[in-house]
């Protein structure tokens, strides 16, 4: 193993020792008592069933019989998620081939960012992860289940379904993807149309028609933003079936996979001789293995909070210092949108997660010694699936790229690190990603314009006020002010300002996009303005500096100076009503910082 991965990972295990134990001996008591049905009485094993076919029912009054839970994400607004409707049929049936049986057993709600950036909803966005948990919790409540397959891509929606699940850990469990859309117009092109729209170049129609031949289609968005960052950690902590990630939809080989899977979690299964669930697979060395897979291929931002959320619900405590010092040291080894000009599609085709795997554990920044749901170790992940005579086969990914100049080797990479840094300073605790940033402007030094409402740049830009050197700063959007809305629809004017050549970067308690690009963010400061941080102390003109190279982020104030100014107030009304939000002040109120998760089930002090 290398130095630091070993190191980072060993820490990890000893900060975590009391809380794992916890978690893992509420496992194995829930363990002993399974197959659920078996404690049911006749009453509930009746409803548990009712709606059932007889050879069904004739099944599940077995207890040497698998039951498969299915949960579902399934929505068909969401392009991603869409292709989920067929979804339960063909698990159905991979099931009964199995001697088993697959219920549906609930669905969850599924919001798309892409539709909500800007908008009053996305305030809800963050917060819909922990609905969806618990969600997920409801779903399996019954106690009918002996293996569960989760059904989600996208955002917040693969993290709950995780948290949720954890608190089943005792049972088998396998995320089944449905895949990108094929490519359409290229991310660089769209990226520039939204620029010159910005900038009032082009109007609404023809912005339109780039986005819409960019987001074309059934399937994830092709950028590697959130969702297909969730695929790839996904894959790499062994909870898909091999090389499923990024399979395209609706095609013989993405249903192929979703049949193997159903067949393969069947086979986990306590009643088929399995004896390990999601909590053995989700241990310290695969949590360690999804942040290596993150940094190396410079993943989304949100991921250093839901990450973060996912592990807690495993009894497992990691902070931003293992990110950032496993940052360090491991390799950048993709060039995918937005940093680089290629798709997740371009990925998959050079030689993908597999070819990825493969290489990070030829160098030892992978455990190997985990458990999934292939068996113990990560070897069966360096293979690819395909059809071959109508039959699912893997074989060994190619020896080399496919695409030099979207996927590199472990040896050779794009760069020595993996440009994720942490921030600390007299203005607080954040995340930098700069993965994507030139670096020229890893170092940013200038006056502040303050924003306490991110619609207001947007007439500052129009107005030329932002025609300088400018450190942005946008307060008031974490987790307890407004539920912590993703800032993406301030990139485009962010873009223009640097292209003009002016140093500018933004500061915020607030979140970027999975797609955070080529100007410096400092994001999720914390603590955040409304629970009486600094940032609320900043005022136009201030000097601030967002240094991603010394990890600083400071203003030019001496403390007595600093702790003597009035904290500004921002008024958060129209946050707290309409679009669903006033029913969820008490998840604004309970939210814990965003090095905690941004969640309100692992806030000791709410």
């Amino acid at each position: 193993m290398h130095q630091t991965v070993e190191k980072v990972t060993r820490r990890i295990i000893e900060r975590s020792r009391g809380t794992r134990q916890d978690y893992l001996s509420r496992m194995d008591a829930l363990r002993a008592s399974s197959p659920q049905r078996g404690v049911l009485s006749c009453g509930n094993l009746a409803h548990g069933f009712a709606a059932c076919g007889n050879a069904d029912k004739a099944t599940l009054k077995l207890m040497n019989k698998a039951n498969v839970a299915i949960v579902s994400a399934y929505n068909d607004m969401l392009s991603a998620h869409q292709p989920y409707e067929r979804f339960p049929d063909l698990i159905r049936e991979a099931a009964h081939g199995m001697g088993s049986v697959a219920q549906f057993a609930g669905g969850t709600p599924a919001m798309c960012d892409g539709v909500t950036q800007g908008q009053p909803g996305m305030e809800l966005s963050l917060f819909s992860r922990d609905v969806i948990a618990m969600s997920t919790a409801i779903a399996m409540s019954h106690n009918m289940f002996d293996a569960t397959v989760l059904l989600g891509i996208c955002d917040k929606i693969v993290p709950g379904l995780l948290i949720g699940s954890l608190s089943f850990g005792y049972l088998p469990t396998i995320l089944i993807p449905a895949g990108p859309m094929p490519s359409g117009l290229p991310n660089k092109e769209k990226q520039r149309v939204r620029q010159l729209y910005a900038e009032g170049k082009v109007g609404k129609d023809e912005l339109l028609e780039a986005e819409s031949k960019s987001y074309h289609s059934p399937g994830t968005c092709t950028f590697y933003g959130t969702a297909n960052s969730n695929q790839l950690l996904v894959e790499v902590m062994g909870l898909h079936l091999p090389g499923a990630a990024f399979i395209n939809p609706d095609t013989p080989l993405r249903d192929e996979l979703t049949r193997a899977a159903t067949e393969q979690v069947v086979k986990l299964s306590r009643p088929n001789g399995g004896t390990l669930g999601l909590a053995d697979m989700v241990d310290e060395k695969s949590i360690v293995n999804a942040l290596v897979a993150l940094l190396v291929t410079g993943g989304s931002t949100n991921h250093t909070i839901h990450w973060i959320a996912i592990a807690r619900a495993a009894g497992i405590i990691i902070d931003w210092n293992d990110y950032a010092e496993l940052s360090s040291a491991v390799p950048s080894m993709t060039r995918i949108y937005p940093n680089g000009e290629a798709d997740i599609n371009a990925f998959h085709d050079a030689g993908g997660t597999p070819f990825l795997i493969r290489e990070l554990l030829s160098e030892g920044y992978l455990h190997e010694d985990v458990e999934t749901v292939m068996g113990r170790g990560l070897e069966p992940y360096t293979r690819m699936p395909a059809l071959q005579n109508n039959q699912l086969v893997w074989s060994p990914v190619a020896a080399e790229t496919l695409n030099p100049a979207v996927l590199s080797s472990a040896a050779e990479p794009f760069a020595p690190d993996g440009g994720m840094k942490v921030l600390d300073g007299n203005l607080g605790r954040g995340v930098i990603k700069v993965s994507a940033v030139k670096k020229e402007h890893h170092r940013v030094e200038a006056p502040a314009v303050v924003f306490d409402e991110q619609n207001d740049l947007k007439a500052a830009f129009e107005a030329g006020e932002l025609d300088k050197d400018c450190v942005v700063v946008v307060r008031f959007q974490g987790p307890k002010a407004n539920g912590m809305p993703e800032l993406h629809k301030l990139t485009p004017y962010l873009g223009v300002l640097q292209d003009r050549g002016f140093h500018v970067a933004l500061v915020t308690d607030g979140r970027m996009s999975g797609a955070s690009g080529k100007v410096p963010a400092a994001i999720h400061v914390y603590p955040e303005a409304a629970n009486g941080g600094p940032l609320a102390k900043v005022r136009n003109g201030d000097r601030i500096c967002v240094d991603a190279e010394a990890g600083k982020l400071t203003i030019a104030l001496a403390d007595e100076e600093l702790a003597r100014r009035p904290q500004a107030t921002a008024d958060l009304t129209m946050s707290h009503t309409g679009l669903g939000r006033e029913m969820f002040g008490w998840m604004r109120r309970a939210a814990s910082s965003p090095e905690e998760g941004a969640s309100f089930f692992w806030n000791h002090e709410a």
